[in-house]
């Protein structure tokens, strides 16, 4: 006798995945279901809407890295279950992360002995890293008050105004006060002159900026530590310096050696890299470095040892995985200062290529330098028919996320296009893209042109209604005059669809 069953609705393993119930109901956007689901239906609708996202490779307005090698991507999803702050249930996870601060520390000119430890801590990230480092300057600033007997109630930093928002954050967050130097055009990282003119006795620190985010141009740190130098000297102030190399710290060591921009200057205190820009290394992964162990006040630093051991702590997170510390240990023994090196230049080489493909089109002003980030920062010449932003919405329609934004103050009139290179962006890639720029530019230049006709129409059709409404014969405008009403109605229309960009 031969057993059958009857197929039911619940049973879902007969169901092709797009013929299931599943995928026929729409998704709970603000309350969890009462049924579970199966994981492959899960996996499929969850799978099907992320095709929606832009392709991280395609993505030119991020530093962060979008691709490490096999074997590495083997060793964060085998380490992606560690809970880092467990230090005692994985020590040798910890001694790696001390493992990276050493190295970054040497890599960074670290007063260090042989076998000295540096004094440094894996985070997050840069904005972490930044938060670490500026509180420890205010605690340093506080102590250092109190102990004059002075106030400490109103901290300020100094920063120029092209620093990113995480510094914005720092100083809302941990009530201290922003002074920052305005750019100009022409001129848009900070000037270190106006820089040490706005210190006073309550600047907690200055923050220079290793690989500007607006164009990826390396702020002058060397010039900033001798003009401090001699203020401090005059005014017996000790007014530190802290060093944001988020983009930058793992490009000058290694093809700009010679740079004077770390702790190789007496005033650098501190400095934050991210792992997870050119470290190469996937996002979430940053350092903080303290030049020494007075750097860093002690009283800052907490003591647990409720998972097993004494554990010292010095973060604004408690659980974080323990995967990008590993692939930030798994980069620098893979790569070395000959691969780091390698991978600069090529980078370096790239931005070159693509800024000579975009200078030959002649529409542009580069804003961006040849040392500094590996990018490509330009402007248009002409904005009567379409600006920068348009130009960025039609790339979109390739698949490449190119950023437009205006600069900061006083700068803002200028709008700029960025496109960072990273390591997976080849130059195969930097042609490709020279000739998407080309075909967006005639879009929309014939797309301005129909415009153009089109608003003749109009004030040629305004023109003959007022003729016959008015039953005589108007004095007709000039052709000079008509192009200039026809490109003051464009602008406008041109002005009315520009919205802010973030950078």
């Amino acid at each position: 006798m031969v057993l059958s069953k009857t197929a039911s609705d619940s049973d879902v393993s007969i169901h092709s995945t797009f013929a299931s119930r599943y995928v026929r109901t729409s998704l709970p956007r603000f309350k969890m279901s009462e049924d579970s689901i199966p994981k492959e239906a899960a996996y499929q609708i969850i799978n099907d809407e992320l095709m929606l996202d832009g392709n991280p490779r395609l993505n030119l307005a991020s530093f962060v890295t979008t691709w490490m090698e096999p074997e590495c991507n083997k060793l964060i999803m085998d380490s992606v279950n560690k809970n880092y702050v467990d230090m005692d249930e994985y020590p040798v996870t910890t001694e790696l992360q001390n493992r990276c601060v050493n190295m970054i520390a040497h890599l960074f000119n670290a007063p260090l002995g042989d076998s000295e430890a540096a004094v440094g801590v894996g985070t997050v990230g840069s904005s972490e890293a930044i938060m670490l480092a500026g509180l420890a300057f205010k605690r340093r600033w506080q102590n250092k008050m109190k102990a004059q007997g002075k106030s400490c109630d109103n901290p300020n930093i100094v920063t120029g105004a092209n620093v990113q928002v995480c510094w914005e954050k720092f100083a809302r967050y941990f009530e201290v006060e922003l002074k920052e130097v305005k750019l100009s055009e022409g001129y848009y990282v900070m000037d270190p002159e106006k820089a040490v003119e706005m210190v006073d006795e309550n600047t907690i620190c200055v923050a220079a900026i290793l690989g500007s985010t607006l164009n990826g141009e390396f702020e002058d740190v060397k010039l900033l530590n001798d003009l401090l130098l001699e203020k401090n000297k005059i005014t017996g102030w000790d007014t530190p310096i802290h060093v944001d190399a988020a983009s930058g710290g793992f490009i000058a060591p290694f093809i700009y050696p010679e740079l004077e921009w770390d702790f190789r200057l007496p005033l650098v205190k501190s400095i934050n890299v991210s792992g997870h820009k050119y470290g190469l290394v996937y996002a979430g992964i940053g350092w903080a470095i303290w030049r020494t162990k007075e750097d860093l006040p002690e009283e800052l630093i907490f003591h647990i040892n409720y998972l097993g051991a004494d554990q010292p702590t010095f973060t604004l997170n408690f659980s974080k995985g323990s995967s990008q510390v590993i692939a930030q240990y798994y980069q620098l023994i893979r790569l070395g200062v000959e691969g780091y090196r390698n991978i600069m230049e090529n980078c370096s080489e790239n931005a070159i290529v693509l800024k000579t493909g975009i200078e030959k089109i002649d529409r542009f002003n580069i804003v961006s330098k040849d040392i500094g980030v590996p990018l490509v920062a330009f402007s248009l010449k002409d904005h009567t028919n379409y600006t920068e932003f348009d130009i960025s919405d039609m790339l979109r329609r390739f698949g490449w996320i190119v950023p437009a934004y205006t600069m900061p103050p006083d700068a803002q009139h200028i709008t700029v296009l960025r496109v960072v290179i990273r390591e997976d962006f080849s130059r195969t890639l930097a042609e490709r893209l020279v000739l998407d720029i080309i075909k967006v530019l005639q879009e929309l230049d014939n797309t301005s042109a129909k415009l153009i006709v089109k608003i003749n129409k109009q004030i040629s059709d305004n023109y003959e209604k007022q003729v016959q409404e008015n039953g005589k014969t108007l004095v007709k405008k000039t052709e000079v005059e008509t192009q200039t009403e026809v490109i003051n109605k464009l602008k406008k229309m041109v002005l009315s669809t520009k919205t802010k960009g973030i950078c």
